[in-house]
Parts: C-alpha cells; sequence; structure tokens
C-alpha cells in the first residue's frame, strides 16, 4: 500500500469515474485501474462496486476511504510544518465563499493575501454553504467565509465581522418617506427573495417571521443575485433587504432606497470557517487577520440581534 494508491483511490471517490480520476491525478486510467486493483489485492477487499453507474464505493470500502483521507492527511501535514517553519509557503490555499458576500468583500482582501503569501495561488469558490461544508469535509477546500453559526462537528467558525440588513425600498412604496422600517412592515409588501438554497433568504424569513403574510403577497424570484432583484425594485415590484456591504458599493439615486431596519437591528455573523483537522494554520490565521482589517471596523464588534443561516 502507498500513498499514491490511496491517492487514486480517493480519486475516484471523489469523481466517481476512473476516467475523471485518471485525468484528475494526471495519470493513464489503465495506471489508475492497475494500481487501484493492487491496492485492493493488498488490502484483500473491493473498494468500489463497479457494476453501478456511476462508481460507488463498497459499505467497507466507505470506511477504508474515510481512513485514507486522514492518512494523507497526516501525510501531507509533514510538508505544511516544513513550510511553516521555514515561513515559505507555496501550493494552493482553496476558499470557499457563499455568494451573497463574494461580490461585495473578496476584493478587500485578495490583494493583501496575495502579497502576504506571493507564491501561493489563491484558489477561490463561490458556493452555497451546502456545498462548501461537503468540500470542507472532504479536503477540497482549506477554508471557507459565510454565515455562522452552523454549529457543525468537526468545523470550527471564527467570527469575523457582523454585517447588518438594510431594507431596500421601492420609491413608490409608502416605506420609503421612512428613515428606519420596522421589520414586520415589510411583511404586507411584495418582498422580493433569493432563491432557495441561499442562506440570506433562510435568514430574511427569519427576520420577516409573519410566514402567512409573505406567502400571500411576496414575488417570488429564482435567481441567485442580488443585482436583478435591485432593479426589479427599482421598477416598483415591491422590497428586499441586501447586506450591509452592498449598500456601502450602491451609488446614485439607489442610496436614497436604503433604510435602515429599526432595532433589535438585524445582523448576520460572518465567519472563516475550517476542518478541525486542517493543516494550513499559519495562512488561516494570517487571513482571518486580512478579512478583519479590510471591512468597517464598526463590524468587528458584535451589535444586534444574530440572525441564524438555517
Amino acid at each position: 500500500m502507498t500513498i499514491t494508491q490511496l491517492e487514486y483511490a480517493i480519486a475516484v471517490d471523489d469523481h466517481r469515474h476512473f476516467g475523471k480520476a485518471a485525468e484528475a491525478c494526471n495519470v493513464t486510467q489503465p495506471t489508475l485501474s492497475m494500481q487501484l486493483q493492487k491496492l485492493e489485492e493488498d488490502l484483500g477487499v473491493v473498494l468500489f462496486d463497479r457494476s453501478k453507474k456511476p462508481i460507488i464505493p463498497t459499505e467497507i470500502g466507505k470506511l477504508v476511504l474515510a481512513q485514507a483521507r486522514n492518512v494523507l492527511r497526516e501525510a501531507h501535514k509533514i510538508q505544511t510544518i516544513i513550510a511553516d517553519a521555514r515561513n515559505q509557503h507555496d501550493g494552493e490555499f482553496r476558499l470557499g465563499i457563499i455568494p451573497t458576500l463574494a461580490p461585495y468583500l473578496l476584493h478587500r482582501f485578495i490583494g493583501s493575501f496575495r502579497k502576504a503569501f506571493p507564491q501561493v495561488t489563491l484558489v477561490v469558490e463561490e458556493l452555497q454553504t451546502d456545498a462548501i461544508v461537503e468540500k470542507l469535509n472532504r479536503d477540497h477546500l482549506d477554508a471557507a467565509i459565510l454565515a455562522t453559526p452552523l454549529d457543525l462537528p468537526n468545523i470550527t467558525e471564527v467570527p469575523l465581522f457582523y454585517e447588518p440588513f438594510m431594507a431596500y425600498v421601492s420609491p413608490s412604496d409608502p416605506l420609503w418617506k421612512e428613515d428606519f422600517i420596522v421589520s414586520s412592515e415589510l411583511n404586507s409588501t411584495n418582498l422580493l427573495l433569493l432563491s432557495e438554497g441561499h442562506c440570506f433568504r433562510n435568514s430574511v424569513l427569519k427576520i420577516c417571521s409573519d410566514s402567512d403574510a409573505l406567502v400571500q403577497n411576496r414575488l417570488m424570484v429564482e435567481i441567485g443575485n442580488f443585482e436583478t432583484i435591485v432593479r426589479l425594485v427599482d421598477e416598483g415590484m415591491g422590497n428586499t433587504l441586501i447586506p450591509y456591504l452592498m449598500a456601502l458599493e450602491m451609488k446614485g439615486d439607489a442610496q436614497k432606497n436604503i433604510k435602515l431596519i429599526a432595532e433589535p437591528r438585524p445582523v448576520r455573523e460572518i465567519s472563516l470557517i475550517y476542518s478541525r483537522n486542517q493543516l494550513k494554520n499559519k495562512m488561516i490565521q494570517k487571513l482571518e487577520e486580512i478579512v478583519k482589517s479590510s471591512v468597517p471596523k464598526k463590524l468587528l464588534q458584535k451589535s444586534g440581534t444574530v440572525i441564524p443561516p438555517k
């Protein structure tokens, strides 16, 4: 049994296809298949049910593959220990971030991170929360930035800042004349929402807690970005809630449509999360420092009511 054979087995588990796994490992499919067969012979078990499409692990295979991931993680830790000792980091750092943060936060800190680690390739993936958690658990991401608390086993959450929810109100709505919007007032309007799967949508539904009124009045927009929703609000189709960092970047007349929500002001907790088995601790600690320094200082203090994303 070799490290390379374990890497091939994990690749097959990840891709559920021999050809794609071989491509990911930069080897030919016959080479990968032969090494996997040798591994199975050495272990005396069949790791994958090849009769299924796509290929799936056998029951014993699931147990072996879980341990194989632990073995590879510990093996890779040797390189990380050496890099930390020499302060010479290279390779990739894979960062996940949710879509309701990426357009408004990434540009604030990417430059500083690259300056701190010039030899490291930063790979950013914009994903919804469930996909991020799955990739963290499968070691496909080193860390992620998203809304918390999630309270998941084997995942460490480090709060970075607390971002207020802001109301974005159509000029044709009577609420537009108000300086502060009471969240319950939004129940009687067409509330434009992101599609299911976005944690921001879940939080909005918690803030506007009269679900019966929302069902009767809301206009459901099956789209994954705020920009289209904001345009619909501008056209008088309804109102919405947006994150504070987005509000900071809005220009011109759009600024007039942004309204504070009355106390107790709802906020979302934005955290850096990573697997408790994570190896790249120095880079993660530096990333925490950089992100915190990139946002307005007033967001660093917990102020308001944290709305859970789930």
